[in-house]
């Protein structure tokens, strides 16, 4: 009756070291779909980090917009060359005795065609 339960004792841990073993996997191959695949992933990451650098090109354009904004604002209020510049362009002013000269415009759809 010793050797039956000595057999069944080594029969039990075997299976229950297959069975440790078969859970450890299971567990390291969840883990790593999870690490890989997961919401906080490697894939997400990587999005992320692209989205990181879109975001730091568009801060630093805007940035150079915004700098550029603040010279033009600071030329309008105290240069009067840039005021000047302004209002001929932008509401067309002239000076008493000028002649401005304006193109039409080219209609729309229309290509410039070049003669040779």
């Amino acid at each position: 009756m010793k050797e039956s339960a000595q057999k069944w004792a080594s029969r039990f841990y075997g299976a229950r070291r297959k069975l440790a073993t078969a859970a450890v996997a299971l567990l390291a191959m969840v883990m790593a779909y999870h690490v890989i695949f997961g919401v906080n992933g490697l894939l997400a990451y990587q999005g992320k980090r692209e989205e990181s650098k879109d975001l730091r090109k568009q801060i630093e354009t805007l940035q150079q917009q915004k700098d550029g904004l603040e010279q033009q604002i600071k030329a309008l209020k105290n240069d009067p060359k840039a005021i000047e510049k302004e209002a001929r362009e932008q509401l067309r002013y002239v000076r008493p005795g000028e002649k401005v000269f304006t193109l039409p415009a080219p209609p729309q759809g229309a290509s410039p065609s070049v003669n040779k």
